[in-house]
């Protein structure tokens, strides 16, 4: 392809995001899935918290040497785990 040519979608072949929406809007990705390998998706989701808050968060994590997600994520497990024995 040459340095001036529009670039374009693979399989909708649009040249623009709005193209390969209204493409896709039309289109199943089924129909073209012959050798598209399998991935896993993982989901994310951002939860507001307090400078302050966060700030402690980060230094408990380093003392542990783990990340704020790992640190968050145990500790929310943990309560959860707690809350569901203390409700039985």
């Amino acid at each position: 392809m040459a340095g001036n040519e529009p670039k374009h979608s693979a399989i909708s072949h649009a040249t623009s995001l709005e193209e390969m929406g209204a493409f896709w809007d039309a289109h199943d990705f089924t129909d073209y899935d012959t050798d598209a390998p399998d991935v896993e998706i993982k989901l994310t989701r951002v939860v507001p918290i307090e400078a302050a808050l966060l700030q402690a968060l980060r230094q408990q994590a380093q003392q542990r040497g783990v990340t704020v997600e790992t640190l968050v994520n145990l500790w929310l497990q943990q309560k959860l785990i707690d809350e569901t024995r203390s409700a039985a």
